[in-house]
């Protein structure tokens, strides 16, 4: 137990060089996702271990390489970080499940790209130093790459390249803010930055502020802040289901990463810069949410509206962090939870759509399947449609209800008619495409002679469905069962609002020998 905190990283990165080693042996496609299914599991395990310890309420600080943490890599576990890992790694066990319904055959080393990518999103959420959670980023995204770009061509492979030189522009800026953090602070470890920034003096004020304002800028680029977003789209609609699914939490880790910040360096016993970056970030975050919507409006394609839809979430999740208060945090990570579930599973029934019709296109058109599949199809769609909307009695509505009811008297006026106008545009959205794909009728189209290697038109893979369907009832058990998650929730939004026990945990972490 006293090196669980390392697990959720290790385990994938020991999968994914077990996964490139099976693969230059050529076995079988059973031994490689064996090998992928039994570190997914375990990870999953280790993540499961992680609340239940973090839900104690003390915060598990581990020094790598038993350095102290100021001069080392310190990871740290307190309920935020471990509530995001459970979060990635039950996403990560469906969309596995749905790329080995075929895809990860024709994906040149998918499932070591798939073990990275996990390993990049649980070291981001769970490191307590600002310079390895760059590591970690460009982990998770050389890997995302790979999984973007894999088998693509034409237009997939033109959005992977923008999203390419999009992330490794944003990842050289945070090379240069992490030179100045460690300029003008003298460490790059949270809890040490956190003490001094409060103890700054006059004279190198600004330079901090443009330094945090630095880290504020790539994080929300990230996370696909206003008018950092036209990346998203496009990049999300192209790539191959099970990985867009994979995706939906990336956003939300640049959103982590603002939310750590914000709530560590930039709280009440911060001094001058107490508050700093949200009085551009909201009113981005209300633009943002209105362009969101009318995206949702305007989409022509399923998938094409399903990135909108993850965009509304990212959009909304900043308002309710923005507001800094315990009610509106703990209702942002109900929403965050919820949000990448549902978002996750609205991406596979794209593609379920698209398979369904037989070609490669997920226009709002109708098609025709076998007998039984639009039926199913159909109520699958209407149950992430109605989550994701806001309306009861599913976990979109509970996340929106919470963070309604939290919202302080003086921002009212302004969040109540971002937030309900918002939520009535996109159920007008979610209906028009429901109607349309799943309601006329259509003649069903042959599948064309290049279309690869796809089961017959309108048929349904068992994993796709499982996956999907599985991604669904998160969401339902958050609804049916609401109250250990709420609890949970509010627990870690006061948690993240009182660091000061976080920063008295990393900063009393001692190694087990003593340095020369």
């Amino acid at each position: 137990m006293d090196h669980l905190a390392i697990l959720p990283i290790l385990l994938p990165l020991l999968g994914g060089a077990l996964s490139l080693f099976v693969e230059r042996r050529r076995v079988g496609t059973v031994v490689q996702r064996s090998v992928a299914w039994v570190f997914m599991l375990a990870t999953l395990l280790a993540s499961i271990l992680l609340v239940a310890r973090a839900n104690e309420g003390s915060i598990l600080v581990y020094l790598v390489g038993d350095w102290p943490a100021r001069i080392g890599v310190a990871l740290m576990v307190d309920r935020l970080s471990a509530l995001m890992v459970l979060a990635t790694s039950l996403l990560g066990v469906a969309c596995l499940l749905h790329a080995c319904s075929g895809w990860d055959r024709r994906a040149p080393h998918f499932h070591a790209l798939f073990q990275l990518q996990l390993m990049g999103l649980n070291g981001a959420f769970l490191t307590g130093d600002i310079f390895n959670l760059f590591v970690f980023f460009e982990v998770m995204l050389i890997a995302s790459y790979g999984l973007l770009l894999s088998g693509g061509r034409g237009v997939r492979m033109s959005a992977g390249l923008h999203y390419v030189a999009f992330n490794i522009a944003a990842s050289t800026l945070f090379l240069v803010a992490l030179g100045l953090v460690y300029g003008v602070f003298g460490t790059l470890n949270m809890a040490e930055i956190s003490v001094r920034i409060a103890e700054l003096p006059e004279a190198t004020l600004l330079l901090a502020k443009a330094t945090i304002g630095l880290l504020l800028v790539v994080f929300c680029a990230k996370a696909a802040l206003l008018p950092l977003y036209l990346w998203l789209p496009e990049a999300y609609t192209r790539a191959p289901a099970a990985v867009a699914a994979l995706f939906a939490i990336m956003t939300k880790v640049g959103i982590y990463a603002v939310l750590r910040i914000s709530s560590l360096m930039l709280g009440d016993g911060a001094g001058a810069m107490a508050g700093y970056g949200w009085e551009w970030m909201l009113p981005a975050a209300v633009g943002g949410l209105a362009l969101a919507t009318l995206g949702v409006l305007a989409a022509s394609r399923l998938r094409v509206l399903v990135a909108y839809v993850v965009l509304v979430s990212a959009t909304t999740l900043f308002i309710a962090f923005g507001l800094r208060s315990a009610g509106t945090v703990a209702a942002g990570l109900y929403y965050l939870v919820h949000s990448t579930f549902v978002a996750a599973a609205l991406f596979l029934i794209a593609d379920l759509v698209r398979r369904g019709r037989g070609d490669a296109g997920d226009a709002l058109r109708a098609f025709a399947p076998a007998p039984g599949v639009r039926v199913m199809a159909g109520v699958m769609f209407m149950v992430g449609a109605v989550s994701v909307a806001g309306l009861p009695p599913l976990s979109g509505f509970i996340g929106k209800t919470m963070l309604l009811q939290a919202i302080p008297e003086t921002d009212v006026q302004w969040a109540w008619p971002a937030i309900l106008g918002s939520s009535m545009l996109v159920i007008v959205g979610l209906t028009r495409a429901g109607t349309r794909i799943f309601w006329k009728p259509a003649p069903v189209q042959p599948m064309p002679p290049d279309a690869g290697p796809r089961s017959a038109p309108g048929s349904l893979r068992l994993p796709e469905t499982v996956a999907t369907m599985l991604l669904l009832s998160y969401g339902v058990a958050m609804a049916v069962v609401p109250g250990p998650v709420t609890a949970y929730t509010r627990a870690t939004a006061e948690q993240l609002l009182a660091p000061s026990t976080y920063v008295d945990q990393v900063r009393a972490a001692l190694p087990q020998r003593r340095l020369p």
